[in-house]
């Protein structure tokens, strides 16, 4: 039988089987606010904080000082696990804004997908790495016209990921009414992908979370609410129809 690769969010194992499968590329789709980078950064903590297990959080976009006060904002201390090796930060947004970085992983040459591939790669065989949260496709985007070109690239990072048996969670914007990837690439280049929308139809706005698919596993296929606290994510009940 195989081990699953546990989350730490509270009720979403449950609707995948006990888990993901070992070195499967997940992508976690849904507009602003619906909690994706909140998904990825208690998946790396849990696996780091609970289960000791190095993680690799690449961030395209937001600077690292930013992701560790997101972190420290539900008490997760990614800043004492990195001092143990456990959490692993990149920092991929810092050159593309133009702007200096003092991290210890960043690409300093310009971004393109081998500099960020020769990181990983050198930081798997230093760390023992086994999860990886890249936050997020949008910030590839930028860097291409066509969406052919966002599929191409997407897809040589995944297999990338895949031979090297990462457990990786890939976070992709969307529209708040249209959840899935704007980049049109979910179906086809990784083993999972996770629905997160934001529901404005009353007097307040709710979140949901959907298995839209998860690859050689019986998964749960009902919409559910998604709560936000001081602990993280939690997947509550299926939401009727």
């Amino acid at each position: 039988m195989v081990v699953r690769v546990k989350t730490g969010i509270p009720g979403f194992d449950d609707l995948i089987a006990g888990g993901f499968l070992p070195g499967s590329a997940v992508m976690i789709s849904g507009p602003t606010g619906s909690g994706k980078s909140i998904f990825g950064l208690q998946f790396l903590y849990y696996g780091a904080y609970s289960l000791g297990e190095p993680g690799i959080f690449v961030t395209l976009e937001s600077r690292p000082n930013e992701v560790r006060a997101a972190a420290q904002s539900f008490n997760w201390d990614v800043s004492t696990l990195e001092k143990k090796g456990l959490f692993i930060l990149v920092d991929a947004a810092s050159n593309k804004a133009g702007l200096p970085t003092s991290e210890k992983h960043a690409l300093r040459r310009g971004f393109d997908t081998t500099a960020l591939a020769e990181e990983i790669y050198n930081i798997v065989a230093e760390s023992g790495a086994r999860r990886l949260v890249l936050d997020s496709l949008s910030g590839l985007g930028i860097r291409f016209s066509e969406p052919s070109e966002v599929r191409t690239e997407v897809f040589r990072i995944t297999s990338f990921l895949n031979e090297l048996n990462l457990t990786s969670l890939l976070i992709s914007d969307a529209g708040i009414h249209t959840p899935q990837s704007r980049a049109g690439v979910e179906q086809y280049v990784t083993q999972g992908l996770v629905l997160l929308r934001i529901h404005d139809d009353g007097p307040s706005l709710r979140r949901s979370l959907l298995v839209w698919k998860m690859r050689h596993t019986r998964h749960d296929l009902r919409w559910h609410q998604l709560h936000i606290d001081q602990d993280g994510l939690r997947v509550g009940a299926p939401i009727d129809s």
